[in-house]
Parts: structure tokens; sequence; C-alpha cells
């Protein structure tokens, strides 16, 4: 019995990856900085999202088998306190359990018709994203994870009874890849534009759309993020949402959207670049929502930022394209992401699109001060925090507000 193509696919990609290097180690640091990072008692290098990969769409039970695979392998580990350090593409490496277990549920969909196909190719182009997780410059695992999550998703929208356009927005000689999602095409519909954190893909976001936006009659239009996934080619400036804008202003040129009513939302940092938007082209939008955004408090502050998980600094300097870490001058340069030192979030003038910033109770990136200050700035708007008992149960509080905001001001 001949291979699936895209079993084909994987062994081809993979099969030079056997000795790939590892993810931990891939952005290098000054010694002196090295000194300064704090990590005593981390026993993951990554920082585990159950509560997002498994309300996104990754099965609970598998999740939690295929990290005790991970932890419990008993091959070479670059740092031996890191579970997820396994190197080479084999068993107990993180890619390779993830891409496993995403090449299963591609399998599945290969036997399976319609929306029931297109479902388990949805939910394999999760795994493999996972698989690449935090998409770190140079991961060559995370490259072709990368590709496997855009093919499966490809597949998967040629299955789903929802319509899912692939856009290309031209832009500095180049295009950017978006993924336009419609329940129907009998007239133009209200859009908004998603975008996650720097650490995710835009293949991510089938759940908000199948479960919130599409039972509400609307599009959802993805990007990713600059220098990630389809955008990897521009890096992240200070400019941070000159694709967005791009592609807010192509939105007239796409026949199924209604361009006078489009909203932005973002998660982490996606949130910064939707609020940061909201200010630039304020009669374009109608709403703006962001979830855990990082605003100003996080971004000026250096000693805080040194204190943070090696991933979440790798990722920082990865988007930035740096060469070598020099912590203190990494730190520093992140006060130019600063809403506020942007001159955004200080002064007399305020956006009017209407702004709902929400915040889960301790998040350290997304404070209830910056929140607050982000709601200021916006003549309609609120800013909130959440008091869940459990992330996940936080997830669904904030969509179901964040989705009724939108609802509501599309109706303007």
């Amino acid at each position: 019995m001949p291979q699936p193509e895209s079993e084909n696919l994987s062994v081809k990609l993979f099969k030079n990856h056997k000795q790939a290097l590892e993810t931990s180690g891939l952005v290098p640091y000054l010694p002196s900085s090295l000194e300064q990072l704090e990590q005593s008692g981390r026993t993951w290098y990554r920082e585990l999202r159950r509560p997002q990969w498994i309300w996104q769409g990754v099965d609970a039970i598998e999740l939690e088998s295929i990290l005790a695979r991970i932890a419990n392998s008993q091959k070479h580990r670059s740092r031996d306190e890191w579970l997820d350090t396994v190197s080479g593409y084999h068993s107990g490496n993180w890619a390779y359990e993830w891409i496993h277990a995403g090449m299963e549920h591609q399998k599945t969909a290969s036997e399976l018709d319609g929306d029931e196909a297109a479902e388990a190719y949805f939910k394999a182009s999760l795994y493999f994203s996972v698989a690449g997780y935090p998409h770190i410059k140079g991961d060559n695992l995370a490259i072709q994870s990368q590709v496997l999550a855009s093919q499966a998703y490809d597949m998967a929208a040629k299955q789903t009874s929802h319509r899912v356009e692939k856009i290309l927005v031209p832009y500095q000689g180049r295009k950017i890849t978006c993924y336009l999602h419609l329940p129907n095409t009998e007239k133009p519909l209200p859009v908004v534009i998603v975008s996650g954190g720097m650490d995710s893909l835009q293949t991510d976001m089938w759940r908000l759309y199948r479960d919130f936006l599409a039972p509400n009659n609307m599009a959802m239009l993805t990007l990713d993020m600059p220098s990630i996934g389809h955008s990897s080619h521009w890096p992240l400036s200070e400019d941070s949402s000159c694709l967005h804008q791009a592609v807010l202003n192509y939105l007239p040129n796409i026949p199924w959207v209604d361009r006078f009513h489009a909203a932005v939302m973002g998660f982490r940092f996606g949130g910064n670049v939707a609020l940061r938007l909201s200010f630039l082209e304020p009669s374009r939008l109608k709403a703006c929502v962001a979830l855990g955004a990082p605003v100003h408090q996080i971004l000026t502050n250096s000693a805080r930022l040194k204190t943070m998980p090696k991933m979440y600094l790798d990722v920082l300097a990865s988007r930035l394209a740096k060469q070598v870490v020099d912590i203190n001058s990494l730190t520093s340069q992140m006060q130019a992401w600063s809403l506020k030192n942007q001159g955004f979030l200080s002064g007399g003038r305020k956006t009017s699109v209407s702004v709902l910033a929400i915040g889960l109770k301790d998040d350290p990136v997304s404070p209830k001060s910056d929140n607050k200050l982000a709601a200021l700035f916006s003549k309609y708007g609120k800013g909130v925090e959440l008091n869940s008992k459990t992330l996940h149960s936080g997830y669904e509080e904030a969509l179901k507000q964040m989705i009724e905001w939108i609802k509501e001001e599309m109706k303007q």
C-alpha cells in the first residue's frame, strides 16, 4: 500500500535532521548575559500552554501522553535540567513527538470526507504548529513543522463546508499571506483581522473562527506576526503593525468582506499590534480587542524582563534577528515597543475606535494597569481583569466578552 503524500513529505523533510540543533541552544548569549538569566526551578525550556492548546483543539489526554513521552525519554538532552531538550529528530524530541501525533490525525483525515476530514486536518495542522513552538529562527525542525502545518491547513480548507481563501497582499515587493474564513458568501460580511503572539502561527486560530465568529456571521482574516511563519521575510520593528496596516488597507480589494465593518483582535503581542493599529487607522476600524497584550509595563521594566523564562527572551531575540544576545541591550531595546513610549497612550489624543483590553489576574505580561491604560485612551474603552479559577475558563470567558464587544460595535 503506497504511503500517503503527507507521510512521504514528512520523511523527505526530516530525513536530514536526525542530529538537528536543539531549540533551547539556538540563540547565543554573551557569557555575561547568561550569568544574569535566573532560570532555577524550571523543568521545561518551553512554556507549557496546556489550557491554550486544549482550547485550540489539542486532545487533553493526548497532550499529557505526548509530554510524558518527552519527559520520560532516556535519550541525550542538551540541558539535563530541561525535559524538552532531547536533541536529534527521534522519539523523545519535542518536534518528533508532536509531528508523529499530527501525522496520526492527518492519516485519519485522509480516510474521511467533508467537514469530518476538515476537522481532522485542522487538528493535524495545530499539532504540527505546536511541534515548531516557539518557532525560533534557524530552528530547522520548526521550519519543516511550519511547512506541514500550512499544508494540512490547505487540505482542510478544501474539505470544509466553510469557504477558506488564501489572500496575498502586496507589500514591499513581496506578498503577505493571509487566510480568509467565510461562513457564507451571500453578501460581504463584517471581518475581524486576527493575530496571535510572537510564538504562534495564524493556522492556530480555526476554533476561534468555527465556534465564535462563524456563528455570528463574521469573517476572520488571519496573518502571521512579522518574522514568523508566512511573514518571516519581515523582521519585527517598532512599527510592529506595518503588515496589519497593509492588510487593513487592502480590504477594499476583497469582494467577500464589508470593509466598513472591520475589527482587529490580537492575542499577546498580537494585542499590542491591534491596539497600535486602532490609533493609526481609526477611520477604518469599528472595534479593537486585545487579550493578554504587553502594552507598557513589562516592556519598560528591564529587571522584570530579565526574570522571564529563557524561551521568552529567545523569542524576542529571534524576532529582532539578534546574532548574539546582550541581555542589557535587549531589555532596554524593548522599551521602544511600549505604546506609551511611542506616544499613543500619553497626551490628550484618544482613538475613536472602541477598545476592549482584557487580562487574566496575576498575568505578568499584561497587568491590570496596562489594560486600564489602553482603555483610557479610547473614547469608548474598557479594561477588564478576569479573576477566573482556571486559565481555561478564563479563556472562554474572555473570548465571549470579546465577541460580544465586536458584535455590538459592528452594529454601529
